[in-house]
């Protein structure tokens, strides 16, 4: 079974957009929270908070997919996201700043769930890496154009111009979805079948999620950490400013995004875990190496060593959680596992704002480079490789 050609515009160019709108946010936001002379902890803190809402949003939304339909599920999901954003120009202080980013988180976690639902069920097991890395790769090519443009755009017309960027090309995804999708599938549940099922899902699948998920809070929070530690480093240690942060995050998205689509080649040919353990390991290598570096070339050096590791990760963690899946409860498992990825992206800011406020950011880069380190060996030696599960699929008669 291949990709329906709908699929592009469905979920392919809307994600390759809102994803360039997130890069501008990489440069900006940390930099922006400063102005509300805000401590490292408290920036920590507005970074968290996208996290915590993308937790709170994971909840509800295999339940919200029942009730209203996987495609205005998606839409809802980027509506939030649009206005919370926008909102973000008028605030003036760092508490509106802070629930402005918790509803888009919430939003976020909406949108992410439905179209990797929405994913799942346009690809068949085998091909699933190549496609959902693929998925990966746009949303990478998105995280290199934006933190360039995010950061020239801060640079000549203010800090708060990107928000207002975001929000024109977010109605332009909003239209994008409104017309582009096919239609939803009937649901075949019973009638008398619990609405809301989470807690249920996560029961019946606990032993497989308290090691595969354990791994993915781990390797979640050194990827979430370069987009903390990054930026500031490259402000307050070394001196830079937001332009060439900016330069620096799209040089290491650039290495990043060219290498999607051998990540995919390498799960589906020879197993998730030949492109998950070796990825997550690079990726807290590039982090060890921040703390030494001390200016434009080096601190570029470092980042992009990560990109390599997070280009091979491409897809990675939404094709194992696809794999792991079971088809009666697709929406449900993938709320569970974006909840437990996300409280790993979200622990990170706050320790790396809290050990940067004690001793300095360079501490802080080194124990997330650690926790890379445990995730990847974790994902070695703990969870199964789903391959297999997939490979199966071959044999199986439509």
């Amino acid at each position: 079974m291949k990709l329906k050609n709908p699929l592009i515009l469905a979920v392919y160019v809307p994600s390759a957009l809102l994803s360039v709108c997130q890069g501008m946010m990489v440069p900006v936001l940390p930099i922006f929270t400063r102005t509300f002379d805000a401590s490292y902890g408290v920036v920590g803190l507005v970074l968290a908070t996208e996290g915590v809402g993308q937790i709170c949003g994971n909840v509800p939304v295999g339940t919200l997919i029942r009730r209203v339909g996987r495609n205005n599920t998606m839409r809802l999901g980027v509506g939030l996201v649009v206005l919370t954003v926008l909102a973000l120009y008028w605030t003036n202080t760092v508490y509106e700043v802070i629930g402005l980013r918790f509803l888009t988180g919430f939003g976020h976690a909406v949108w992410n769930v439905s179209r990797l639902s929405y994913l799942a069920e346009a690809t068949v097991s085998h091909r699933r890496g190549r496609a959902i890395a693929i998925f990966g790769g746009v949303g990478r090519m998105g995280g290199f154009i934006g933190p360039a443009v995010g950061g020239a755009i801060a640079m000549y017309a203010g800090l708060r111009a990107p928000f207002l960027v975001y929000a024109i090309v977010g109605v332009g995804v909003i239209l994008l979805i409104l017309f582009g999708l096919d239609p939803d599938k009937r649901s075949t549940e019973p009638e008398n079948r619990k609405t809301f099922r989470l807690w249920e899902v996560f029961k019946a699948q606990r032993a497989v999620l308290a090691s595969a998920g354990t791994a993915q809070t781990l390797v979640q929070m050194v990827r979430s950490g370069r987009s903390v530690i990054v930026p500031l480093y490259a402000a307050d240690v070394i001196g830079l400013e937001v332009g060439a942060i900016g330069l620096v995050l799209s040089a290491a998205s650039f290495v990043d995004m060219s290498l999607f689509y051998p990540a995919g080649m390498i799960m589906d040919r020879f197993g998730r875990k030949f492109a998950i353990v070796p990825s997550f390991a690079l990726q807290a290598v590039g982090m060890a190496c921040i703390p030494f570096t001390g200016g434009f070339a080096t601190l570029t050096a470092a980042t992009c060593i990560i990109g390599i590791g997070n280009g091979l990760s491409s897809g990675s963690m939404m094709t194992l959680g696809a794999d792991l899946a079971p088809a009666e409860d697709v929406g449900d498992f993938l709320g569970v596992w974006r909840l437990i990825g996300d409280g790993g992206s979200m622990g990170s800011p706050l320790i790396v704002g809290g050990i940067s406020d004690i001793v300095g950011l360079q501490p802080a880069a080194l124990v997330i480079a650690c926790t890379g380190l445990a995730g990847s060996a974790m994902f070695a030696l703990l969870v199964p490789e789903t391959l297999e599960k997939a490979g199966e699929a071959q044999h199986t008669p439509p």
